[in-house]
């Protein structure tokens, strides 16, 4: 057995304890370090191992939009890599400069195939197909997990997060539901002391958020008593895909997306009040914030 399918198996392995279930995710929705990790960790190994140093001003711009700043708020790293590169080529200024833009190919049909987009699989893959394509992405990757490590530390919880947690927990089992690496959200969870209100925290390992719902509480619970946390479309592709609610929490309004959540939303959702107008305004709201296509 792989070690990723270890990881879901414990997916699938999590037995109800209480007649709801919470997805949460972690970045820009628990803890406010999206800005720090994207535009002082990923950013700048994205410009370094990619050699787009003469077009460094539009690189930056472009790993902000797709990672910050639009609908692919919250994808996980190698497609928005992809992404990145994409966007970035197309734009008249890169061209202008003739700024090579990097062959991705290899990268590309590896994310295409697998559903575990992160450094153990793709280490995995390394070593069969010994591309030196694969290899970079996977350099540039674990020097963007050293630097999160080193400099991604001190940053508590949204006000109210620990507060809903706990007024949850009676009557809800809750996990983690992210795509970020493993050993990063135990660190930040067990360091604010919130990692005890989770059964289980699941990385970008486990494989993607939908599957991380689709295994832990698809069939386990009502599809009305299962609620998504997040702060990017693909928290809410994670709930529709399987017929479950989403709360939003709108980027750059955070405090004010969980007091609403504390206050009012948890509420309506053990209520059973939740779905229908109420849930769809708030999805309205949240679809507001993003845009999809860059203004450049």
């Amino acid at each position: 057995m792989s070690q990723s399918d270890n990881f879901q198996d414990q997916l699938k392995s999590l037995k109800p304890h209480k007649d709801f279930f919470i997805g949460i995710d972690s970045d820009g929705c628990v803890f406010d370090t999206m800005e720090i990790k994207q535009k002082e960790c990923f950013c700048p190994n994205f410009i370094k191992f990619y050699n787009l140093q003469r077009v460094s001003k539009y690189a930056r711009e472009t790993w902000e939009f797709v990672n910050l700043y639009s609908k692919t708020r919250g994808v996980n790293r190698f497609k928005a890599l992809l992404e990145a590169v994409h966007l970035l080529g197309e734009r008249k200024e890169v061209k202008a400069r003739k700024a090579p833009m990097p062959d991705m190919s290899a990268l590309a049909e590896w994310v295409s195939e697998e559903t575990k987009l992160g450094n153990p699989a793709l280490g995995s893959y390394a070593l069969r197909v010994n591309d030196p394509r694969i290899d970079l992405a996977l350099k540039w990757s674990g020097k963007v997990n050293r630097d999160i490590e080193e400099m991604v530390f001190g940053i508590p919880p949204f006000p109210l997060v620990e507060e809903s947690l706990r007024k949850l927990s009676p009557k809800a089992d809750s996990i983690v539901v992210s795509q970020t690496p493993v050993e990063a959200l135990k660190r930040e969870w067990e360091e604010n002391s919130i990692d005890k209100y989770v059964h289980l925290i699941a990385g970008q390992e486990y494989g993607t958020k939908t599957e991380h719902i689709a295994l832990a509480a698809k069939d386990k619970y009502p599809d009305n008593n299962i609620l998504m946390i997040g702060d990017a479309p693909g928290d809410y592709k994670a709930a529709t895909s399987n017929g479950v609610l989403f709360y939003p929490v709108n980027p750059g309004s955070e405090e004010d997306s969980w007091d609403r959540f504390y206050n009012e939303a948890l509420d309506k959702f053990f209520s059973g009040t939740y779905q229908g107008d109420y849930e769809n305004r708030l999805i309205e709201e949240f679809n507001a914030h993003l845009p999809e296509k860059p203004v450049w």
